[in-house]
């Protein structure tokens, strides 16, 4: 049987709390170094980044108080599981990166210091060979044009042509419409966004 006390009796040692968070501190920020240099998306978000790395040292401290009590383990557990995350991931390989970061903060919560030190060297060295190949030369742009019922057919034909155009959202106005795309381009390859321009009802177009 389990009494109240149970709940308080946690013993930890204050130095090792502060040693266990500043490693996590420390490898979170390796994630989001990761992250960063294998980006490959058009709006970067220096606030999952962020998140990245408080992730990492969160998770170390709940594993740090479930491996210390059975009580407040069985409490917490319950507590999380009615938690609800609505957010978004606008790029599948950020699922990638939050898994990381809970994953590594589980290894040192637990005091596996030499698993969480060697998973993350491995992975983010599989990371950055994986995305080495992708994009390479080239960076992410959005195309946003504004054009009338007129130039409709010229320019889905014209964005067609475009390598690995995708779009990210079209706008529709009675008089006007507004189409935003994502491209991958190298610094010599913009000079086509002036083409845009001779099209008959294109009012302008921002790369």
């Amino acid at each position: 049987m389990f009494s109240t006390s149970d709940l308080f009796a946690i013993t930890m040692n204050p130095l090792q709390v502060i040693i266990t968070l500043v490693i996590g501190l420390l490898v979170g920020l390796y994630i989001w170094f990761i992250y960063k240099k294998t980006f490959a998306g058009v709006m970067y978000s220096r606030s999952f980044g962020i998140t990245l790395v408080m992730m990492t040292v969160v998770t170390a401290l709940m594993l740090m108080l479930i491996n210390n009590s059975l009580t407040l383990s069985l409490g917490m557990v319950g507590a999380l599981s009615i938690v609800r995350y609505r957010t978004a991931i606008k790029d599948p390989l950020d699922t990638v990166f939050i898994f990381w970061a809970v994953g590594q903060g589980i290894a040192i919560g637990t005091k596996f210091y030499d698993v969480a030190v060697i998973a993350g060297i491995v992975i983010g060295i599989f990371l950055l060979i994986i995305s080495a190949g992708k994009g390479k030369g080239s960076m992410g742009y959005l195309l946003i044009l504004h054009y009338n019922d007129l130039a409709a057919d010229a320019v889905r034909k014209m964005t067609k042509q475009l390598p690995g155009a995708r779009v990210k959202s079209k706008v529709v106005r009675p008089d006007s419409t507004e189409l935003t795309m994502e491209l991958r381009l190298k610094d010599n390859e913009t000079g086509f966004v002036e083409k845009f321009l001779r099209v008959e009802g294109v009012y302008d177009a921002t790369l």
